[in-house]
């Protein structure tokens, strides 16, 4: 199932996108999309209306997307998890998983403009697969236990500010919670849909050059040994995003160094979870 939100900012209101591209209207069923609605059965709940053709379908046009996630309560990112882009900026193999957080403020929908910080030189793009929690995950007994509390997957666009990143700071943080850093969606895609997620493909393209072409299979960790491991350290809720890292093809890593500046666009995708697309802008 692909669950959604569309509307104006601060409005939105769940729906559902059928197979053959209608939405479904899901303000009947749920006030939204969020930890309380991946808790409590929510998702069983739409799927059950959907085949009872109880939903009304909206009208599409000029309707905006927002992320399929009511703001999270937490957004917890791994960085380095894929070979290619940990050797592309010059940093070792990671022992284990590099973490770190995100604000949960930056979190828009993916078709929104994003900004670029004011004194900002060094903005990058970075694709990559979220994780959506559904059930609440603490100590979980190794990775075989992570499917069990995944409710699904999205697009995620982790923008980072790679001079405010790593350069001002011994933590990451100031580089990666700029106002609007992470589009998200369109959809969040259940896990039973969404299928093996170390069997992905990734694609982000920058003014129509393509810049980042991975696979999910070539992580260091796999989705469910960061699930697992994550939940030894903190306690994953409903409705809270892990970011699992980028493939090589990032700015920082390109010859060059070709950073974003206003009035660039960046599109990007994952296989069966949708796509992008974002026009920067300065702040």
């Amino acid at each position: 199932m692909k669950l959604l939100r569309v509307g104006a900012p601060g409005e939105e209101r769940p729906a559902v996108r059928t197979d053959d591209g209608r939405l479904l209207d899901l303000s009947s069923v749920a006030h939204d999309i969020n930890g309380v609605f991946l808790a409590s059965g929510g998702v069983g709940r739409a799927r059950a209306a959907v085949a009872a053709g109880e939903l009304p379908e909206l009208e599409q046009d000029g309707l905006r997307v927002g992320a399929p996630v009511a703001r999270p309560g937490k957004i917890v990112c791994v960085g380095l998890n894929y070979r290619d882009h940990a050797t592309e900026t010059g940093a070792a193999i990671p022992a284990r998983p590099v973490v770190f957080m995100k604000d949960p403020g930056t979190v828009v929908g993916p078709y929104d403009e994003v900004l670029i910080p004011r004194g900002s030189i060094k903005t990058d793009w970075e694709v990559e697969l979220a994780v959506v929690i559904g059930r609440r995950a603490r100590y979980l007994d190794g990775p075989g236990a992570a499917q069990a509390v995944i409710a699904g997957y999205a697009v995620s666009h982790d923008v980072s500010e790679r001079e405010f990143q790593l350069e001002y700071s011994s933590q990451w943080d100031l580089g990666k919670s700029c106002e609007t850093f992470n589009p998200l969606g369109p959809w969040l895609v259940t896990a039973d849909e969404a299928g093996d997620p170390q069997n992905l493909a990734l694609h982000l393209s920058v003014n129509g050059v393509k810049r980042q072409e991975g696979h999910t299979a070539d992580m260091i960790f796999t989705v469910d040994q960061l699930v697992s491991y994550l939940s030894r350290y903190m306690v994953l809720e409903p409705g809270d995003v892990i970011n699992t890292g980028t493939p090589a093809g990032v700015a920082l890593g390109l010859p060059g160094n070709p950073f974003l500046r206003p009035g660039d666009t960046v599109e990007l995708s994952i296989d069966g979870l949708g796509s992008q697309r974002q026009t920067f802008a300065q702040a």
